[in-house]
């Protein structure tokens, strides 16, 4: 019998923390090779991208495999087609002035971008190409577990601890971005941390909030700061209540000017907890950010997710975990597990044999099922890829819960 009376904390990093800057290029450059295949005309389905980025003091270096079309080539002295930097570094570029950095240590003017990006293995094209178990599909293109988690504590059907620490950095963000008064001497390197009381198993009030935000103005304070973001910490934590007794960390260190890539060294894939459930569930340990949809890491955690989530807006479960494992060059996955903790209306080993019915759960299946090769994961890389509302171009589409009727009508058919 798990708990029903505790705390739970979560904690989230704004799109300016040097990590998510590192996590927006590298899907910047995911989204860039899927836009150039569609306006050139190439297979989309053809595009493969590891990407990985690294900043520091006006430095960022781009490095990875992938598999671009012609028109992100050029041809080097020696008559071979290569990658042309170019374009990559312009997107670069063009994602840092978004997020909002323009310090001396770190501008994306002046900050110097090495693109060292090169041709997709051979070795691990062959596997991702043809898969070994089935004739004309793509293989997964890597081994791995991948999780996906629903639960009733938030509309999104999110764990509420990293809901609200979204919600309050992703209010802040847009206040500093839009000019409001104070708000717009934020700075964009910030980072939340909500604690949770939970009773009988449900969450019921924050009983600590922190958040540390850099500023531009060097005369604040710690109570400065509180004073200007307090409002939008409120404002975010909605309905969930501030207990009275509710424990306050705002800047506790007191003035945070310098930050961002200048402030702390950034990679990509440092933030996977973030990015999910906020510790509430397990994760298989891939990041997401950077990489196409045949790599398992991000379409099969994607997968598991949408799965969980319909699960329970289905009313087949309280709370649903989804495990999903996958071997290189394989299509089909290895295996499905289920664990609805002791809510599910069915037994959990016939929810795993219904969910391989209502979904292809190879990478070609999830990719077609929820659309996936589309210029849409730039926006995933800050404030979490689960529990965000569906766009009209097709970005979260993992997040739909348009699989409830089917999975109800297979449920009575068993």
């Amino acid at each position: 019998m798990s708990r029903k009376n505790y705390h739970f904390t979560s904690e989230s990093v704004s799109e300016g923390h040097p990590d998510k800057v590192c996590d927006r290029i590298s899907d910047e450059i995911v989204d860039l090779v899927y836009k150039e295949a569609l306006k050139s005309g190439n297979d989309p389905w053809s595009v493969r991208v590891a990407c990985e980025t690294l900043t520091t003091t006006n430095r960022v270096v781009i490095a990875g495999e992938v598999r671009v079309p012609n028109s992100l080539l050029k041809t080097d002295k020696n008559g071979n087609q290569v990658i042309n930097p170019s374009r990559f570094r312009s997107a670069t570029r063009r994602a840092i002035r978004d997020i909002g950095y323009e310090q001396d240590g770190f501008h994306w003017k002046n900050a110097k971008i090495d693109v060292l990006l090169h041709s997709q293995s051979a070795d691990i094209a062959q596997g991702v190409d043809n898969s070994s178990d089935r004739q004309g599909e793509e293989g997964a293109g890597d081994q791995g577990i991948m999780f996906g988690y629903a639960c009733r504590e938030t509309p999104d059907l999110m764990p509420a601890p990293i809901y609200y620490s979204h919600k309050i950095l992703e209010l802040m963000a847009d206040a500093r971005k839009k000019g409001e008064g104070d708000a717009a001497k934020l700075g964009p390197d910030a980072k939340s941390q909500v604690t949770v009381r939970y009773e009988d198993g449900a969450p019921v009030e924050a009983t600590q909030i922190v958040v540390s935000t850099q500023h531009v103005d060097e005369s604040w304070d710690s109570n400065k700061v509180r004073e200007v973001v307090e409002p939008y910490i409120r404002e975010a934590m909605g309905d969930l209540k501030i207990a009275d007794e509710c424990v306050w960390h705002i800047n506790p260190t007191g003035k945070f000017v310098i930050g961002g890539p200048d402030g702390d060294a950034g990679l990509t894939g440092r933030k996977i907890i973030v990015d999910t459930y906020g510790g509430a569930a397990p994760h298989g340990g891939g990041a997401f950010s950077g990489k196409d949809t045949t790599k398992v890491d991000r379409s099969a955690a994607y997968a598991s997710r949408y799965l969980a989530k319909n699960v329970v807006a289905a009313n087949l479960a309280e709370r649903c975990t989804i495990q999903l494992s996958y071997a290189i060059g394989v299509a089909e996955p290895l295996s499905i597990y289920v664990d609805t903790h002791g809510t599910g209306e069915i037994a959990d080993a016939d929810l795993e044999v219904v969910l391989g019915q209502v979904m292809d759960l190879s990478p070609s299946g999830i990719r077609r099922h929820l659309d996936l090769n589309k210029p849409i994961y730039a926006q995933t890389s800050a404030y979490g890829h689960f529990g965000r509302k569906p766009g009209r171009g097709g970005s979260f589409s993992w997040e739909k819960t348009d699989l409830t009727k089917t999975l109800k009508d297979a449920v009575k058919a068993i």
